[in-house]
């Protein structure tokens, strides 16, 4: 049927009602879901931005742990959401940089499904062994790799934990077995119980353990040495060009309104730059974060996933 004059010179009007319907965004409970389980230096963070929007918008923030090969399942749950800003996803390395080159069908495609609304840092990982390890070095670990090939397992139960320790095992030129986890806790566990020799932990999720002095951490993944952990050597400082970094960020499906993606953009680059969590951030989780507009955060996460494809090629992971 065609349309009458009437209507259609009322189509821009319509076209630019749900930017008006926006403007109060939000008015209802917002859930973010975290692909994986609790204790994770995702989980850690992205309560700690959802508690400072729940406050500076009066709106409850539900935090959901989806956890699951390697973050898909989580993800998959948050691409089939309503794009209307109300359910968010943590965007990790894992979701967004890894999973894309590690599987051969994920289900979902991280530039197309989703757009980072807001950046909370970047980061490396520490390579710990239990605190009464033999092992007290890198050097001693290694040592003891070549001397028993195939002896040592290593724990992961990311892509952020996975892939340092295999592009070491290439480095090094050692041999350990790779033993999979769908929770970071697990993965603590029987690294203390002497089932597993050593991992890589993200500092944030790893902080609490090395601080305890339940877990030696070996060496970091960082280009530099931390301030933090400034007698700690980097991975680089032994095998030169070798750093594995990654991210923590927000995102949202890709259909969600521009308006809303705006506003949560605003939201979380507020938080991250308020002094209480910008200290937290950086001294406490050894993360960088600073603000990003919607552009930079996309750009930011299209290079992610170029990294991580070297990444992943050097550690000659194969994709399932």
């Amino acid at each position: 049927m065609p349309l009458s004059r009437r209507t259609v010179l009322a189509l821009p009007a319509l076209a630019a009602l749900p930017a008006v319907a926006q403007a109060d965004y939000p008015t209802k409970t917002i859930r973010i879901i975290v692909p994986f389980a609790p204790g994770g230096s995702g989980d850690i963070t992205s309560r700690l931005i959802a508690k400072y929007i729940e406050d500076k918008t009066g709106q409850p923030f539900v935090v959901e742990n989806k956890p699951g090969a390697n973050g898909i399942v989580g993800a998959l749950a948050a691409k089939a959401a309503a794009p209307d800003g109300y359910t968010l996803m943590l965007a990790t390395t894992s979701t967004n940089a890894a999973n894309v080159h590690m599987y051969k069908n994920p289900g979902y495609d991280p530039e197309k499904d989703f757009q980072v609304v807001g950046v909370i840092g970047s980061s490396g990982a520490f390579l710990v062994v239990p605190a009464d390890s033999p092992h007290k070095t890198l050097a001693d670990l290694l040592a003891y790799a070549k001397a028993h090939p195939a002896k040592l397992n290593f724990g992961f139960f990311n892509a952020s934990s996975q892939v340092p320790a295999e592009v070491l095992g290439q480095h090094a030129g050692v041999q350990w077995q790779a033993v999979a986890y769908k929770a970071i806790g697990n993965a603590w566990n029987d690294l203390y119980a002497g089932n597993i020799q050593f991992m890589f932990v993200d500092l944030t999720a790893g902080r609490g353990q090395v601080v305890a002095g339940k877990a030696r951490p070996l060496a970091l993944t960082l280009p530099q040495r931390s301030p933090l952990y400034p007698d700690l050597p980097t991975l680089a400082e032994s095998f030169p060009g070798f750093t594995t970094t990654g991210f923590l960020a927000i995102a949202v499906p890709k259909a969600t309104p521009r308006p809303v993606q705006e506003r949560l953009n605003a939201l979380i680059n507020e938080a991250i730059a308020s002094p209480d969590i910008q200290n937290r951030l950086v001294n406490e989780f050894a993360l960088t974060a600073r603000p990003l507009s919607l552009e930079q955060c996309a750009a930011q996460d299209r290079e992610e996933r170029a990294k991580w494809a070297e990444y992943v090629k050097v550690a000659k992971i194969e994709p399932q």
